[in-house]
């Protein structure tokens, strides 16, 4: 069986929860520095508007920690993360706040698999309890799954 195609016109939203440490930072980090509107939130999580899409920090500091490395386009991708394709300008445009704001890259933003089909720019940066975030774009979103 095969997985259902969807209409990139008309993409669902997402739904993605999280571990995080501290609840005051990941509100400034995904709230402040990336610029999510904040939706609910108890004592023990909150919900980010992430570019349209629920994700949902939740506090549990045990859960927090590193995520094993695989090489990419050599680079140590972080096996464990999630994002967003944004257009190129407003990665661009992020890229730049990312900087000004003293975030430490663990990928710096670059174009990864140039002249191949599949190429993209892309950045990879931690949360305050270490969950990896890639950002992408694609100078021609129809090559999102090009071979």
């Amino acid at each position: 069986m095969q997985a259902p195609r969807s209409n990139p016109a008309m993409l669902s939203p997402f739904h993605l929860a999280f571990p995080v440490h501290d609840l005051a930072q990941a509100r400034g980090f995904y709230g402040q520095t990336l610029g999510c509107p904040e939706g609910r939130s108890s004592d023990e999580w909150i919900d980010f508007n992430f570019y349209g899409h629920q994700i949902v920090a939740h506090l549990a500091p045990s859960e927090t920690g590193a995520a094993q490395r695989n090489a990419v386009d050599g680079h140590g991708v972080p096996v464990r993360h999630f994002g967003i394709v944004l257009p190129m300008a407003d990665w661009e445009d992020l890229a730049q706040r990312l900087r000004a704001a003293g975030t430490e890259f663990v990928i710096e933003p670059y174009i990864r698999f140039k002249g191949e089909p599949g190429e993209q720019a892309t950045m990879f940066f931690l949360d305050p309890s270490g969950n990896a975030i890639e950002i992408k774009a694609f100078t021609d979103i129809s090559r999102l799954f090009a071979k």
